[in-house]
């Protein structure tokens, strides 16, 4: 409830100074962050990031699997395959938090 409470408030704040800025700062905002974006250096470190990330996920998913073992349920075990096989190296699909450059 506590976060709820503080993301409506966010919400209602960022409208409420949103409105005052008006549109010229939220172009400025928005440029801002497209350089940030776009910036050699994020984009390197949100690349690296995605990357740990994938490999703690592979990781946790061995952990988690080793202890669990038979213990799940076939339905589920049924659909974890199925996702698996659909992705053979077990990495997502897209390419979020890589780049095309």
């Amino acid at each position: 409830m506590r976060y709820r409470l503080t993301f409506v408030a966010g919400l209602a704040l960022g409208y409420v100074l949103g409105t005052r800025a008006g549109r010229e700062r939220y172009e400025q905002l928005k440029k801002s962050a497209r350089r940030i974006a776009q910036n050699p250096a994020v984009r390197n470190t949100a690349e690296s990031a995605a990357q740990q990330g994938r490999q703690y996920a592979g990781m946790a998913f061995h952990t988690v699997s080793g202890k669990v073992g038979d213990r799940v349920p076939e339905t589920v075990a049924q659909r974890v395959r199925s996702l698996r096989e659909r992705n053979p190296n077990g990495a997502p699909d897209d390419d979020w938090g890589t780049s095309n450059t």
